[in-house]
């Protein structure tokens, strides 16, 4: 099946943080890959902005090195590299100060196209450069405004955050992006679930026994240490990729798929998840030095610190459709393979007939696989082949569907990819809203406080294993156990 592909009108997009890393990994690679695509038009301006002293053409030379090395294997195509470098510009800005604000009006000036600004900069800079865009004359009534996360370290700062944006821009221009809500596989889960009769009516606790979410990475945080041990899994990942993942699992029918009857039925479930008291359905840990690798600790530059770099909860929803059906939360670095998966694990069935000799078999699965390898699996019980009698055995449904969404021969856009546009179309269907993001914080606040005053430090736990030996134990203690991490 060869998707079909509609361009779209051309556009100014401004990029803060143009000559930083998620700019040269994702975002422009991400927007040479649509213009291959043939939807980014050749017409439309990509201008970065940044601190480093730069003209146009020594940042065209710096995008050329980074969609050589990022665009993909087989993608760069010298005349249609050269069109998208012809759509970059590049104007020096003091993002706190005056400096290069007028030269960036100047070079938007006269047009009426759309235009995006991409904060890809560090969150004290949101609001620093929102003001300016607007006092500076670069603000049009079509403006959109795209930030990145951390939105906030808490409730408070999310809280003056959004108050701050929203008396710069309406929220309909606030694009609040999470990458993962742009994986294949997530909008497959929307498409799973409302566009096929199959399985609503057992998607409930009457059905599901529980429900498993793993943000699994096999990196640790080198490089980045002093950041991370500043917010750690709680912040960096729990409060929002895992918390929207399991909102989209978790959510009601919207009456319309649209933007904001989708996020309406998510804040629903932000607010019906019960408050957790204290860390008794808490896991934190730390991983352990191996081989010569540094630990969390070496990592952080820090021997005293307290935060985890693995992280699991068990959470719950209180409402009619998922009231008694838990939902286990797991994140972690420096674990034994980069794997995220949602999997909804259905009760088995009330009665076997089958006698104990045919063998014993799990429950159902449907397994969502965000990455490394995107698609859906739903695990049954058949009969195994053979004229050997009744004996049970478990197989794998594929539904990823590879083969005939990838006919021809692309590869499944990135997440960004498809999140930009979204933006160049205005569609938020993808994108938090403000409230969600108060939502968020405010059920995961009190956690952050109990781990910070507790008398306990995160658990250590070896590099490249499943994590602490207490997240094993959140399962056990409820009859359960965590899926394999696997590649």
């Amino acid at each position: 099946m060869v998707s079909r592909v509609i361009p779209v009108e051309p556009f100014d997009l401004v990029v803060f943080g143009g000559t930083g890393d998620l700019a040269r990994r994702k975002l422009l690679p991400a927007l040479y890959r649509r213009m291959l695509a043939g939807q980014a038009q050749p017409g439309s301006r990509i201008v970065a902005v940044g601190r480093r002293v730069l003209d146009a053409d020594g940042y065209r030379r710096m995008a050329e090195a980074s969609l050589k090395e990022h665009a993909g294997p087989g993608a760069l195509d010298p005349d249609r590299a050269a069109a998208f470098l012809d759509m970059l510009d590049y104007v020096h800005v003091d993002a706190e100060g005056e400096g290069g604000w007028a030269s960036l009006a100047d070079r938007l000036e006269g047009s009426e196209r759309m235009r995006i600004f991409y904060l890809s900069v560090v969150p004290h800079l949101f609001g620093p450069i929102s003001e300016r865009v607007a006092r500076s004359g670069c603000r049009t009534p079509d403006t959109r405004l795209v930030v990145e996360k951390p939105l906030g370290r808490d409730l408070q700062s999310a809280q003056v955050l959004n108050r701050r944006l929203a008396t710069l821009f309406e929220e309909r221009q606030i694009y609040r992006i999470d990458h993962y809500l742009g994986k294949e596989t997530v909008q497959n889960l929307m498409a799973l679930r409302f566009a096929n009769a199959l399985f609503e009516p057992i998607w409930n606790a009457r059905h599901v026994d529980h429900v498993q979410i793993t943000v699994a990475e096999r990196v640790g945080v080198g490089g980045r240490g002093a950041y991370y041990d500043e917010n750690g899994a709680l912040r960096d990942m729990m409060q929002n990729h895992l918390l929207q993942l399991l909102c989209l699992i978790a959510m009601e029918p919207p009456a319309h798929f649209e933007p904001d009857a989708l996020r309406d039925e998510k804040l629903k479930v932000l607010r019906s998840l019960k408050p957790l008291e204290g860390l008794g359905d808490v896991v934190r840990g730390q991983y352990l030095g191996i081989n010569g690798e540094a630990g969390y600790l070496e990592d952080a530059e820090n021997p005293r610190s307290r935060t985890e770099s693995f992280v699991a909860i068990k959470a719950e929803i209180a409402n009619w459709r998922w009231n008694g059906a838990p939902f286990y939360l797991r994140t972690g670095k420096r674990l034994r393979t980069r794997m995220s998966e949602i999997a909804v694990v259905f009760k088995d069935a009330p009665h076997s007939i089958f006698p104990e000799s045919t063998g014993s078999t799990g429950p159902n699965v449907l397994a969502i696989r965000l990455q490394p390898d995107e698609g859906i699996t739903l695990r049954l019980t058949i009969k195994e082949p053979g004229p050997g009698g009744m004996r049970l055995c478990e197989v794998p449904l594929d539904m990823t569907f590879a083969e005939t969404l990838g006919a021809d021969g692309l590869s499944m856009p990135d997440a960004y990819e498809r999140l930009v546009m979204d933006v160049i179309r205005g569609d938020q269907t993808l994108f938090m809203r403000g409230d969600e993001v108060e939502a968020a914080w405010r059920w995961i606040d009190p956690i952050i406080a109990a781990a910070e005053t507790a008398p306990e430090r995160p658990q250590p736990y070896d590099s490249y294993s499943s994590g602490p030996e207490d997240a094993l134990m959140l399962m056990h203690r409820d009859g359960r156990r965590w899926r394999a991490l696997t590649a």
